[in-house]
């Protein structure tokens, strides 16, 4: 598997699947998941309509994704993960790890074989930055999937260090 890093907008990607780092509730909110929404357009917040009135009801788990259309981007899907909170009393990393490898999966339900990754919970979730890479760069590396290339878009310089150390 190829592993990049781009500095930028992951709603500009050209991939087949961007993953957005989702609110349970699937309906858009601040961060990457509201420009993902926005740029989008009207057609993944449907989907994502039709997901909660069926199998999410409750909104969908921590660690776990699902696909809608990317709508107006220039994607195909949109994988939805949602992130844990950082904790410092509670060792949630296996759940951050979990976004990663559920996205994986279902890229490959999808048949997808590029796909494009913001640092999940490294934002609105507070996890640190450091320590949000190391995860996210040791299970893409270690899933196995048939996705061919990962790109993970950083907003800013200082997220695109601690990925750029952990490659």
């Amino acid at each position: 598997m190829d592993i990049t890093l781009v500095r930028g907008d992951i709603t500009e990607q050209r991939a087949d699947a961007i993953v957005n780092a989702a609110n349970s509730s699937l309906m858009g909110g601040g961060g990457v998941d509201g420009a993902i929404h926005r740029r989008g357009g009207p057609e993944i917040l449907e989907e994502c309509r039709r997901l909660r009135a069926s199998r999410y009801g409750g909104g969908l788990p921590t660690g776990q994704a699902v696909a809608t259309t990317a709508g107006r981007l220039p994607a195909r899907w949109v994988i939805h993960t949602v992130g844990p909170v950082h904790s410092r009393s509670e060792d949630r990393s296996e759940l951050l790890a979990s976004c990663y490898r559920e996205s994986l999966r279902v890229a490959d339900s999808l048949g997808a074989t590029s796909v494009a990754f913001p640092a999940i919970s490294a934002g609105l979730y507070g996890w640190p930055m450091d320590d949000a890479a190391r995860i996210a760069v040791e299970t893409v590396r270690q899933a196995e999937t048939a996705v061919e290339r990962v790109t993970f878009v950083l907003f800013d310089a200082k997220a695109h260090a601690a990925f750029e150390a952990r490659l």
